[in-house]
């Protein structure tokens, strides 16, 4: 099973192969898609059975389906039907025949080819085709244990991603989430984490503590969360992913809701509740000090960083309802940013900066939108009678991973991916039932 974070492609691991001078060029690319509202028109990509020999057969074909897989769920490009390919490819290496791809609409054509080396380890390689310009556009070689056949295609996959969209990819990404299981009136919830695609879930809890609100470190290697295990009073743990080992972050008075780490994976920003009210904190995670961010007789709750950590954004109920501000990174200048109809909360910054996700709650639906940090601008992404909330971002900053959660009988929370379109909603498999998603930063 996959080793999160510690994985690296070693030897001729992304090493550009011969003829990719230039290649790379974002002006060169073939196609530029602004993802940002509307509708796209898919990107019609042909992605052959990588070449293998032997007992690599079966391997070649499990990376193609991945890489397919990985881009036909971004909702950018329409992989060509295998039945409709005209041959397949001879060479892994050799310039394909653009004419027999050009006949069946084929605009780009990936081709690769994997063989095992005599230390046992797998070199994987692939060559982007750009077919109606009759010229390559990317080309790359790994080498590593079998084992790491999957990452090997998200890697590739996140390479086409870019060099045709000029965005970076996010395949090479985790999700840590809550896994439910059990009736409603027992539900066990582990903290567990899995790929992007729902691929290698594995648990990181044994169910016997309550826990919730999972958080990446931006650093990658550290997950803040919640859990009630040692007392009635929930407290904020860090987990380890190297180790799997978890520490307190501390001990406060009161409640403690949502953490989240800054940027710099250097402190916790949470909220406290104290009495009847809560307020925002943060917490330094090298000297242990807490600074108070709020002051307020209402609840203020939901913290998240912009992010370059000038700004916090936040929910807070101090204006009669429970609405969006924003805020200094040192607590000052509160400013409302929501005054549509209902509600809003858990607010998440964008990686890119340029927009805040929400959860807003407004005649009978539950809608998971986006604006800007000044409030303008907002849309609505998905729409549900169902309760779906927890947006997090990709680390590309394109596409929101949430949950939603149809209710009735024994059913249970389901993890769904929408892009900035609005149009391209899928669910992610999970083992169970899941909630509360957390996106990894890139691997490295």
């Amino acid at each position: 099973m996959q080793a999160p974070f510690r994985f690296r492609l070693v030897a001729v691991a992304a090493l550009a192969l011969a003829g990719l001078a230039g290649a790379t060029l974002p002006g060169a690319a073939l196609v530029q898609l602004q993802v940002t509202g509307g509708t796209v028109q898919p990107l019609p990509i042909a992605i052959p059975n990588f070449l293998a020999g032997g007992a690599e057969a079966e391997l070649g074909a499990n990376i193609a389906a991945v890489i397919t897989n990985d881009l036909k769920r971004s909702g950018l490009f329409a992989p060509i039907d295998p039945a409709s390919f005209p041959s397949q490819p001879a060479s892994a290496s050799a310039p394909p025949s653009f004419g027999d791809w050009r006949v069946v609409n084929t605009q780009a054509l990936v081709v690769g080819g994997v063989t095992r080396q005599g230390d046992g380890k797998i070199r994987t390689e692939f060559r982007l085709w750009d077919v109606f310009g009759g010229q390559q556009m990317a080309g790359q070689q790994f080498s590593t244990g079998e084992a790491n056949w999957r990452r090997v295609a998200h890697i590739i996959a996140d390479v086409i991603y870019e060099r045709l969209t000029g965005e970076k990819g996010y395949f090479d990404t985790q999700i840590v989430y809550v896994d439910e299981s059990g009736p409603k009136d027992r539900r066990v919830k582990k903290l567990a984490i899995m790929d992007q695609d729902g691929a290698n879930p594995r648990a990181l809890s044994n169910g016997t503590d309550l826990v919730l609100t999972p958080r990446f470190n931006p650093a990658g290697r550290q997950v803040a969360y919640m859990s009630y295990g040692g007392g009635d009073q929930p407290r904020v743990y860090l987990l380890d992913l190297a180790t799997n080992k978890r520490s307190v972050v501390g001990d406060f008075p009161g409640m403690t809701f949502a953490p989240r780490f800054s940027p710099d994976g250097t402190s916790v920003i949470m909220s406290l509740q104290q009495d009847a009210n809560s307020n925002i904190f943060v917490l330094d995670l090298r000297t242990k000090r807490t600074t108070r961010l709020t002051d307020d007789a209402a609840i203020d709750t939901s913290p998240c960083y912009s992010p370059d950590g000038s700004q916090v954004v936040f929910t807070s109920d101090r204006g009669g309802s429970q609405q969006l501000y924003v805020m200094g990174a040192d607590g000052s200048n509160p400013k409302r940013i929501t005054f549509g109809e209902g509600t809003y909360s858990t607010p998440v910054w964008s990686p890119r900066g340029d927009l805040i996700a929400f959860t807003r709650q407004s005649g009978g639906q539950f809608q998971i939108g986006v604006m800007k940090p000044d409030g303008s601008g907002e849309r609505i992404l998905a729409s549900s009678n169902s309760v779906q909330e927890g947006p997090t971002w990709a680390p590309n900053g394109r596409v929101i991973m949430f949950f939603r959660d149809s209710g009735g009988g024994d059913g249970g929370p389901q993890l769904f991916t929408i892009d900035l379109t609005g149009y391209n909603e899928v669910r992610v498999p999970s083992p169970g039932f899941a909630s509360d998603p957390a996106w990894s930063p890139l691997n490295n």
